[in-house]
């Protein structure tokens, strides 16, 4: 067996696909966000200044200030590691006091936390269900990647809905008995088309066939709601939801990700659940910076109130272009591409004639045939950014024979909307000017 020969075939067959993934090496500059260096392969020596424009730290907690001195303090008096798993010696003071501030975040008895967010849901989705006798899951057709290992990991039957298609899911609820244990799995935004799923609809339906809810929230945490709880906290749903799930590396800027749900809940996740006994803890130093995020959330709306303008200002600036942006209500800015080849090249000519980072979105992320460029502006981006966006992105549209829109005017403030501060913090005022 030529075991090197497979893997290079497999490689291969995805680079003959346009599936390939490059990662640009880049450094970002804490007290200039958006800006970052980048490193082009071969010139490592002579790093290049560019904007990031699809940064998942979607309000630029991670270099808010206090943040960052959260981090550091706690990683001078505890040092860098946590010291094992949860259930040997990693029990530490700071992630006991995360779970606290994200239990009382969505109104829950309690809250679990772990090293990822794709992790929380393979290991919150599949111990549930295990635990329930006789479960069904059913799962949303656009469900994160995590939310789908999670599904298959439990070993229960399964059924998907279409996408947010409440009277679809009515269907298949009202075939099972009344009495049999179910569990719907759904997302509360959906980070590549950022369209919002019909959350009170949904529960209704669950309520009325007795079936358990799981929302995964992590696009929307820190982002939506009077305290950062998420859209469910936004629309006055959360209390009738079972289980939470959200991360702490977008929203939060941080990293990890956790559930909050009833006690009895936690607690048989924490106890049962393979992903959670043998992994380490997150350190002290990241649950401590992830607190301090989520704590400034909770009182602050500054960062929200900017982080909306932005979202509407750049869609607003893109659709009077004609640049192709998929028609959402959220703050995610897909600009459709359409063949995976154009996409990469796009990104390419972006980051090298115009110093904008974008990574392409291909397949197996979105449908083939819907390539796209996810971009996410954040409060740390300046008008005068927007601006420099929208020309580069005209120029690559005519370089590359892109189709463009017929230029779209719209509001850019709803009605009763008010734009928000010029900046949120000395750091971004910063980084605006």
């Amino acid at each position: 067996m030529d075991y090197e020969r497979c893997f290079s075939d497999a490689i291969d067959r995805l680079k003959t696909e346009d599936r390939y993934r490059i990662f640009a090496d880049l450094e970002r500059d804490a007290q200039r966000f958006p800006t970052a260096l980048w490193r082009p392969e071969g010139e490592e020596d002579h790093p290049r200044e560019v904007t990031v424009w699809c940064s998942n730290d979607y309000l630029g907690m991670g270099v808010h200030p206090d943040v960052i001195e959260a981090s550091v303090e706690t990683a001078r008096a505890h040092g860098a590691g946590a010291g094992g798993t949860r259930n040997i010696s990693g029990t530490h003071h700071p992630i006991v006091r995360l779970e606290a501030e994200l239990a009382d975040l969505h109104g829950k008895a309690a809250a679990l936390v772990f090293t990822s967010g794709w992790i929380s849901n393979l290991a919150g989705i599949s111990t549930l269900a295990s635990l329930l006798p006789n479960c069904l899951i059913l799962s949303d057709a656009l469900n994160h990647n995590s939310m789908i290992e999670g599904v298959r990991r439990a070993g229960c039957d399964k059924k998907v809905w279409r996408h947010n298609d409440v009277a679809h899911l009515e269907q298949l609820l009202a075939a099972e008995p009344l009495d049999r244990a179910k569990l719907v799995v759904f997302e509360s935004l959906y980070s590549m088309d950022g369209d919002i799923a019909p959350i009170e609809a949904i529960l209704d339906v669950c309520e009325k066939y007795h079936a358990m809810t799981y929302i995964d929230e992590v696009h929307a945490v820190g982002l939506y709601g009077a305290h950062g709880g998420g859209v469910s906290e936004r629309e006055g749903l959360a209390h009738r939801i079972d289980v939470i799930e959200g991360t702490l590396a977008k929203g939060f800027g941080a990293l990890g990700g956790y559930i909050a749900a009833s006690k009895a809940m936690v607690d048989a996740v924490r106890s049962y659940a393979p992903q959670f006994i043998f992994t380490s803890t997150l350190p002290p130093s990241v649950a401590a910076s992830a607190a301090a995020a989520v704590r400034l959330l909770k009182t602050s709306n500054a960062e929200r109130e900017r982080h909306q303008h932005m979202a509407r200002l750049t869609k607003h600036a893109l659709r009077a272009a004609g640049i192709p942006v998929m028609e959402n209500p959220s703050h995610i800015v897909p600009v459709f591409v359409g063949d995976a080849r154009k996409c990469k090249a796009a990104s390419a000519m972006l980051l090298d004639r115009h110093a904008i980072y974008i990574q392409p979105i291909n397949y197996p992320t979105v449908a083939t045939g819907t390539e796209r460029l996810r971009i996410t502006p954040t409060p740390a981006h300046s008008e005068a950014q927007v601006a420099e966006l929208v020309e580069a992105l005209v120029d690559v549209w005519k370089t590359l024979g892109l189709q463009f829109e017929e230029a779209k005017i719209i509001p850019l403030f709803p009605r009763a909307a008010k734009a928000p501060a010029e900046c949120v913090y000395p750091e971004m005022k910063k980084a605006a000017e």
